[in-house]
C-alpha cells in the first residue's frame, strides 16, 4: 500500500466530513491508500457521521481524549502504507496533493518528512514549515521583530517569513497539519513522543529524524487548504497552557537545563509584550476574538510564571 492517511479528530464533525470528502475526490487509482480516523472521545456525532457517510474508513474510537501524538501512534500501529500522512481534520486536499507528495518523496529517498503549500480559505498563503526552536528564534518571535522585518532573512528566520514557499527546500520542521512521513524512517526513529499532548510533537519528531541523518523537505508541487477552527480553539484558555507545557517539555528534553530556563524566560516575554496591546484592544473593541485572545494570553502568562511545575524530571 502506498499511503495510510491518518486523521485525528476531536469534535470537528463538519470539518472532518469535508476533509474526508476532499480525500475521496482527489485520490486516483494510481495510488493505493487507506484512511484511518482516530476519534478522541468526541461528543458531536463525529463517529456516527464517519460510519454512515464513509464506511470504508477505519475508525478507532477512544473513550478519552488521548491527545494528538498518542492518537496518531494508535493509527501508526495498524497502518500498512509505505508512507503515512498525518492530516488535520480542518484541511481540504487539492488537485491530487497526496499523490504529488508521494511522487516527490519517491524522488528524494533520503527524505523522512514532506510538507506542501498550505493555503487559507481565500487561497492566500499560510507560512508553514519553520526552523527548530532556539534562544535566538524565541527572542525574535517574542519581540515581534519577525513581523517588523518580515523580508529579513535574519529577523524572519524562525518562520522564514521572507520565503514565498515557491521552491523545493530542505527545512527543519514540517508543519503538523500535513506531514507525509516515510515508514522506513519511522521504523528507525520510532513513533511520536506521547508525552506531548498537543503542540511541539512534530518539532520533536522532525528533530529526531534529522539526528538519524534523514532530511525534511518542502515541495510547492502540492497544495491543501487549512481552514483552522479545528480542535485547538476548542481548548479555550487551556490552549496556552497546553502549548506552554509542550514547548517547555521540548526544551528540557533537547537542551541543557540553563538553556531551557532561558527559553522559559523568552516564552514569558512573549506574553508580557503582547498583553498590554490586547488589554487596549479589549477596552476599545470588547467582545469576540479580543476577549478570547486576552483570556488565552493571560492564562499563558500565569502558567509560565509558575513554570517550575512543568519541568521534566
Amino acid at each position: 500500500m502506498d499511503v495510510s492517511i491518518i486523521i485525528v479528530n476531536w469534535n470537528t464533525r463538519c470539518l472532518l466530513a469535508q476533509c474526508l470528502g476532499s480525500v475521496a475526490i482527489e485520490m486516483s487509482s494510481r495510488v493505493s491508500f487507506e484512511i484511518i480516523v482516530v476519534d478522541n472521545a468526541s461528543t458531536d456525532g463525529s463517529c456516527e457521521m464517519v460510519r454512515r457517510e464513509f464506511p470504508g474508513v477505519k475508525l478507532i474510537v477512544n473513550s478519552e481524549n488521548r491527545g494528538f501524538a498518542a492518537a496518531n501512534n494508535q493509527a501508526l500501529a495498524v497502518a500498512q502504507g509505505r508512507y503515512v500522512l498525518l492530516l488535520n481534520s480542518d484541511t481540504i486536499v487539492l488537485d491530487r496533493a497526496i499523490e504529488k507528495t508521494i511522487a516527490f518523496a519517491d524522488r528524494y529517498l533520503d527524505t523522512a518528512v514532506v510538507g506542501c503549500r498550505v493555503l487559507n480559505q481565500d487561497r492566500s498563503l499560510q507560512s508553514t514549515c519553520f526552523m527548530f526552536p532556539s534562544l535566538l528564534n524565541w527572542f525574535l518571535h517574542a519581540t515581534y521583530l519577525y513581523q517588523l522585518f518580515p523580508r529579513s532573512r535574519f529577523f524572519g528566520r524562525e518562520r522564514m517569513t521572507w520565503w514565498a514557499r515557491n521552491d523545493v527546500r530542505e527545512v527543519d520542521v514540517v508543519t503538523g497539519c500535513y506531514m507525509l512521513v516515510r515508514r522506513d524512517a519511522i521504523d528507525q526513529v520510532g513513533p511520536l513522543d506521547e508525552r506531548f499532548f498537543m503542540y511541539a510533537e512534530e518539532t520533536d519528531w522532525c528533530l529526531r529524524f534529522v539526528a538519524k541523518g534523514w532530511k525534511n523537505r518542502f515541495t510547492p508541487e502540492a497544495e491543501i487548504i487549512h481552514l483552522g477552527g479545528g480542535s485547538a480553539p476548542k481548548l479555550g484558555s487551556n490552549r496556552a497552557r497546553v502549548s506552554n507545557r509542550s514547548f517547555v517539555r521540548y526544551m528540557f528534553k533537547h537542551w541543557s537545563r540553563s538553556r531551557a530556563v532561558a527559553g522559559v524566560i523568552m516564552l514569558t516575554l512573549f506574553y508580557l509584550l503582547r498583553l498590554p496591546l490586547l488589554v487596549t484592544k479589549r477596552v476599545v473593541w470588547p467582545g469576540g476574538e479580543n476577549d478570547r485572545l486576552l483570556e488565552n494570553h493571560w492564562a499563558g502568562l500565569i502558567d509560565m510564571l509558575n513554570y517550575r511545575r512543568h519541568l521534566i524530571s
